[in-house]
């Protein structure tokens, strides 16, 4: 499960909506996954806690709900092919422990 702002079935929210807009990330203290960064800070009461950087678990597709690593995001999931926003590698320190 996603979740965020005003979240669709496919994980967009309030603050990120396009069509490549799929891509949710955990978070280490909350073990939750997240639309973004932003729909975290509305929802938690804690720093969003960032991923270590070989967790083959730090994001997640919205579209088929696979479970990856850093190497695909911003790129596609590696199970259904779904493409993702290529800005989110510009996110990666919010993400990923460095």
């Amino acid at each position: 499960m996603i979740l965020g702002v005003d979240v669709d079935r496919q994980g967009r929210c309030a603050h990120w909506h396009s069509d490549v807009d799929v891509v949710a990330n955990k978070c280490l203290l909350c073990d939750d996954y997240f639309a973004c960064s932003l729909c975290h800070a509305a929802l938690r009461d804690h720093p969003f806690g960032r991923m270590p950087r070989d967790a083959h678990e730090a994001a997640m597709c919205g579209v088929c709900g696979h479970t990856f690593g850093l190497a695909a995001y911003g790129k596609q999931c590696p199970s259904c092919g779904q493409l993702f926003n290529p800005g989110c590698s510009d996110h990666v320190e919010e993400y990923f422990l460095d």
